[in-house]
């Protein structure tokens, strides 16, 4: 077993996958973090898999910068609109467009504001167990991500940013196609879609930001008003604004940030309920259970597997010296299950405490929408489990060939009460 996983980190490539790894990513990840924990790649990046090395570079902007264009030149070229959008939003940038656009999202996500998002999602959430219920009694099967899981946050996205109802349906295959070129290996046809999505999503999100100018509304809890209107930054009242780019392009961040992960949180914790009946029965009996629940589906089954950064300087992680410009590749879910840190890493616990995982990042790149995602999961899943206590799968559960973000396209269930 030692040789086995002694060749299966030495042979590690993020580029060139086998169908076995996207089954199953863990036991590569276990071997490489054993064997070879600071991967050199080919192209010459490293792959980080132990959570202290992970939480090192997290906490440390200034060396591990999360600008990527020398990265996505290359990858998509500078004319492109994926190159524009990827380093033009929250995520891919540095202090000062990262303070900027994260202190306007931030105001229109506080506790208070998410706390009264909750009587709304709870009505949503009942909507989609009723229209599911309506088709369970009919016999039919249900596929839980499409009809569920894929549901919820493309509403509650769409909520925020004022989309009228009527113009939501391509805003989940726009995201689908934006998100799935960030692969490292990226095919042609999968740039291609990329690069209409952000084309197409610019185009409609310019038309938004017109009519909401227009008509503002309450910027309290409207983000797309928020990030139009400004931020007052001095007591003479002087206004920080974006620019049209960085908001158009903010806007899409947004809705990506927000789609997949949720959709990943909710359809990989009914998973995992599936294969460990015992933790379902457990959640069942010990419904307050639901907090801890989350917190270690997100550990245990990360929606977003990877980050990126790159060395600002000379630097070393460990006892690895690495070169100024050196692209690092954070991979959350190895460190999310490193024996170092969490006991029995392999083994779902819905109770587990205390449970440091960072699913959601950390330092000042953190997940900006994490409270909200806790509230979706938490209400979701924990309202499906009182309607549907007995679901199985009725058909093949069908994962998504990617190594960035985990989760499922289809989760065939029968639904039984």
């Amino acid at each position: 077993m030692r040789s086995t996983a002694i060749t299966l980190a030495g042979q590690f490539d993020l580029r060139h996958l086998s169908d076995a790894f996207y089954d199953d990513p863990y036991p590569t990840f276990h071997a490489l973090r054993e064997h070879d924990p600071v991967k050199r790649m080919p192209d010459g990046s490293v792959l980080l898999t132990r959570y202290a090395d992970v939480i090192a570079v997290y906490k440390d902007p200034k060396t591990f910068s999360s600008d990527k264009h020398e990265e996505f030149g290359p990858k998509y070229g500078l004319e492109s609109a994926l190159f524009e959008h990827h380093t033009t939003s929250l995520v891919f940038n540095d202090p000062p467009l990262h303070t900027r656009v994260r202190r306007l999202i931030a105001g229109a996500l506080t506790p208070r504001h998410i706390a009264a998002m909750e009587a709304g999602l709870v009505r949503l959430v009942d909507g989609l167990l009723d229209a599911m219920q309506l088709r369970a009694t009919r016999g039919e099967s249900v596929d839980l991500i499409e009809s569920f899981a894929a549901a919820i946050p493309v509403e509650i996205i769409g909520n925020l940013l004022g989309v009228p109802h009527d113009e939501r349906g391509p805003l989940r295959d726009w995201s689908l196609a934006i998100l799935g070129a960030l692969e490292p290996a990226l095919s042609a046809d999968q740039h291609a879609r990329g690069n209409a999505a952000v084309r197409d999503m610019l185009a409609y999100l310019e038309g938004l930001v017109e009519r909401r100018t227009a008509a503002p509304r309450d910027p309290e809890t409207d983000v797309l008003t928020r990030l139009i209107q400004g931020e007052v930054i001095a007591a003479n009242g002087e206004t920080e604004k974006l620019l049209a780019k960085e908001l158009l392009h903010n806007c899409i961040f947004l809705l990506n940030a927000g789609h997949e992960t949720t959709t990943n949180l909710i359809g990989n914790g009914l998973r995992c309920l599936l294969d460990s009946p015992a933790q379902r029965q457990r959640l069942m009996a010990e419904p307050e259970l639901i907090k801890t629940a989350i917190e270690e589906f997100l550990r245990i089954e990360s929606s977003n597997q990877l980050g990126n950064r790159i060395t600002s300087c000379e630097t070393h992680v460990g006892d690895v010296p690495l070169a100024s410009r050196t692209q690092v590749t954070l991979c959350i879910a190895a460190a999310n299950r490193d024996p170092a840190q969490f006991a029995d890493p392999d083994v779902l616990d819905i109770a587990r405490a205390p449970n440091r995982h960072v699913a959601f990042g950390s330092g000042i790149h953190q997940c900006v929408g994490m409270g909200l995602g806790r509230l979706e999961g938490r209400v979701a899943i924990g309202r499906f489990l009182a309607r549907f206590p007995d679901y199985r799968l009725n058909g093949p559960a069908v994962r998504s060939r990617r190594v960035r973000f985990r989760g499922h396209l289809a989760l065939p269930c029968a639904l039984l009460g």
